[in-house]
């Protein structure tokens, strides 16, 4: 494979400072090896931190992102450090989640995206919250997000 697919990175390889916030992330994306081939990518963040907006509390979730990339692919590196820009955002859990989901669609124009967002109690209660651009595409092989419902996640 040619490292072509690879110019115009900027964090990949460098050492590269956690975004002050979600909003100026770089999501770099790479063009897709198998354009035309229906296949799933898979992120998982099972350690996602956010500040609730009204109390500045840390809030927690298991992040499970389901994609099937159309010509482009994130690049993992931007989306982990996209992903950490959270850790001193303010935002309800249904605001991160879906804005995770729709800044995603926006930078790649993925054929399909899903993402489960979910996330530890807070106030006794988890709150668990879907984001997908619509139905899956048919035939795609779809394993389960593996995440039980709460009974002390881990």
């Amino acid at each position: 494979m040619t490292t072509e697919i690879y110019e115009g990175l900027t964090q990949l390889g460098a050492n590269t400072a956690l975004p002050s916030n979600p909003e100026t992330a770089d999501l770099e994306t790479v063009p897709n090896p198998h354009p035309g081939t229906s296949y799933l990518v898979r992120f998982v963040c099972p350690e996602f931190t956010s500040l609730c907006p009204i109390t500045g509390q840390p809030d927690f979730a298991h992040l499970v992102i389901d994609y099937v990339p159309r010509d482009r692919l994130v690049e993992s590196k931007s989306l982990k450090l996209y992903l950490h820009a959270f850790r001193n955002h303010g935002g309800f859990h249904e605001a991160c989640t879906v804005d995770i989901g729709k800044r995603l669609v926006a930078a790649m124009d993925p054929t399909w995206l899903r993402i489960g967002g979910y996330w530890y109690p807070r106030g006794g209660i988890p709150i668990d919250v879907f984001y997908a651009t619509g139905p899956a595409p048919e035939g795609l092989w779809l394993p389960d997000q593996g995440v039980p419902p709460y009974r002390g996640r881990g």
